[in-house]
């Protein structure tokens, strides 16, 4: 198997709602059969009725609640953005979960919640530079200073 996320797919109980969540974080999507894709970088993030993931994967899932095992994340470039972007998700109506804190690798993060439970960190952290086009490359721990 390569080591490659091609699509991350999120169950939502309403999709409307979802997909305006993630527009009015600045995010655009396409509609398709009730199913929204947004190409994020390299890989797209997907909005599908949660019963249809649930019976796709072949798992029960009874109301789905609480917290699934699973985040997201978005790595920004400053500690600015970390605030800035935690603002305007609480302004898109997420739940901030975590508020931005100093972190134990010398970054700086908090989270949020969207609509749905889906947690989301975002973080800047000094050890994973960003490239231009927001790619991130996961260091060699191997290496020696």
């Amino acid at each position: 198997m390569e080591q490659r996320i091609s699509l991350v797919t999120l169950g939502v109980t309403d999709l409307p709602r979802a997909r305006a969540f993630y527009e009015r974080l600045g995010w655009r999507g396409q509609e398709v059969a009730e199913t929204v894709f947004f190409q994020a970088g390299g890989l797209a993030l997907v909005l599908w009725a949660r019963e249809r993931v649930a019976a796709d994967a072949g798992i029960d899932d009874p109301g789905g609640g609480g917290f699934g095992g699973i985040t997201l994340a978005q790595n920004v470039r400053s500690r600015d953005e970390v605030d800035a972007l935690l603002g305007d998700a609480t302004a898109a109506g997420a739940e901030v979960t975590q508020p931005a804190r100093e972190t134990f690798y010398g970054g700086y993060a908090g989270c949020f919640a969207d609509p749905d439970g889906h947690v989301w960190e975002v973080a800047w952290n000094p050890g994973f530079p960003l490239a231009a086009d927001g790619t991130l490359t996961v260091p060699d721990f191997g290496a020696t200073g």
